[in-house]
């Protein structure tokens, strides 16, 4: 189903290669790096946690070949959601569709809201007296200006995107460098005691560590939600994708490496306990440069994370909108701008309560729950809606075809399953009770049509 309308305005496809590969890759490197490392070597006590890191590469490597076939063979606004209603079919994609977009008024706004925490969090090198207050107020400043900016048409977000991008990869240059100038051996591979002693804790210490792996990950497939904007989708889809992943992989080695290879993991692990974890790679400039140059970096650390929450919430907004013109969510999410040509009350909705959370949570917080709520029904749901089609569409059009099949399909499921089964008994039920009450949402929704 076309996600425009002959009788309104529609979207245009101007993004191409470029545009889609900085959309992806503004949103996968983002704010994730620079305020999830002293989280990732807390997960397991010290830098033994790079192979939960390592287990996420794997399972988010994986699982873009499930994202490239499906966007590739499905272009169109909504991405996932689309995905599920075609590809369970009847009232069960019906249901799986709504699902998707009920866990993602919850997901897809808490991912978004760690960005504007990671803005506030990193302000208070550069204004240590900054209070709580301040922050949070701070958070909601940064959240509407990134509403106010994404008010437009798409052809000049395309250029603010690329714009973003270069700003993005110019900070993590500048990190990378200084950690190889200085980088020790020593420092960075001075693991505990026992560090890879087989356990109970271990696994669940790497599952937790592969978790917030994902989330530095979460965005390789950002572009799949704005299918209906992308020029040759059949072919840019893939590409920025698998260039996307490939690309960051590269990055966060050398991220990873650079901060612990010059700041001692000890002296910012557990996370919770050391003030200084929240704006990590601003001591790792002080270190080398000085206070007065880890300021001016701690600047453009601030433009990442805000290039990161831009990408975000362009892509998630449209994806309540996709729902709307396809008539399983409220039809107000399917406006477009009658000038500007974008979804309007989707983008307006979608950042108001990304605002909120931002004001309201933990960042540990934030990351356990927008997984775990979109590991069910999105990822590990997409998995079967691929194996499912195949099996009973052999003959579909593929302009992609995933490469090896069916093992990258075998191995995104497999690592899923492990990244929820370790995620702890509270965030599984908060999980399993979030889906249990968009079920009982659905049939009262289906009642009232």
């Amino acid at each position: 189903m076309s996600s425009s309308s002959a009788e309104g305005p529609t979207l245009e496809r101007r993004f191409g290669l470029l545009q889609s590969t900085a959309l992806n890759m503004s949103n996968m490197i983002g704010v994730g790096p620079f305020i999830t490392i002293p989280l990732l070597m807390s997960a397991m006590g010290g830098p033994q946690a790079l192979a939960g890191w390592l287990v996420a590469l794997v399972i988010v490597i994986a699982d873009g070949f499930v994202w490239s076939e499906l966007g590739a063979m499905m272009p169109g606004s909504g991405g996932t959601y689309r995905y599920l209603r075609e590809g369970f079919g009847g009232k069960p994609g019906r249901l799986m569709a709504f699902l998707f977009i009920w866990q993602f008024i919850l997901s897809g706004p808490l991912e978004i809201a760690t960005g504007y925490i990671g803005c506030s969090n990193y302000a208070r090198y550069v204004w240590p007296g900054l209070t709580d207050a301040g922050a949070i107020g701070l958070a909601v400043l940064i959240g509407v200006a990134n509403v106010a900016l994404l008010y437009r048409r798409i052809a000049s977000i395309g250029k603010l995107t690329v714009a973003l991008w270069l700003g993005t990869l110019a900070t993590t240059l500048g990190v990378i460098v200084t950690g190889a100038l200085h980088f020790d051996p020593a420092v960075a591979f001075d693991l505990p005691p026992d560090a890879f002693k087989f356990s109970v804790g271990l696994l669940f210490g790497l599952g937790a560590a592969s978790r917030i792996g994902i989330y530095d990950y979460l965005g390789y497939y950002d572009i799949c939600y704005l299918g209906d904007e992308v020029r040759d989708p059949g072919r840019v889809i893939p590409r920025s994708i698998m260039i996307s992943v490939l690309a960051v992989a590269a990055i966060y080695i050398a991220i990873n490496l650079s901060v612990i290879g010059v700041v001692p993991w000890r002296s910012f692990v557990p996370a919770a306990e050391h003030p200084e974890a929240n704006f990590i790679v601003s001591i790792l400039m002080e270190r080398a440069y000085g206070r007065s140059v880890a300021t001016v970096f701690t600047l453009f650390i601030v433009w990442t994370a805000f290039a990161s929450v831009f990408a975000l919430l362009l892509g998630y907004s449209r994806i309540p909108y996709a729902a709307a013109l396809d008539g399983t969510f409220f039809k107000v999410f399917g406006r477009v701008h009658p000038t500007k040509h974008f979804p309007h009350v989707s983008l307006l909705v979608v950042g108001a309560i990304s605002i909120l959370a931002g004001a309201a949570a933990s960042l540990g917080t934030l990351i356990d729950g927008l997984i775990t709520t979109r590991i069910v029904v999105q990822f590990m749901g997409q998995v079967v809606v691929l194996v499912r089609l195949r099996r009973e569409q052999p003959d579909r059009p593929r302009p992609f075809k995933m490469w090896l099949y069916p093992v990258p399909a075998v191995v995104a499921l497999a690592g899923w399953l492990f990244v929820f089964a370790t995620s702890g008994l509270t965030v599984i039920l908060f999980a399993f009770g979030t889906l249990a009450a968009g079920v009982l949402a659905f049939a009262v929704w289906t009642k009232s049509q």
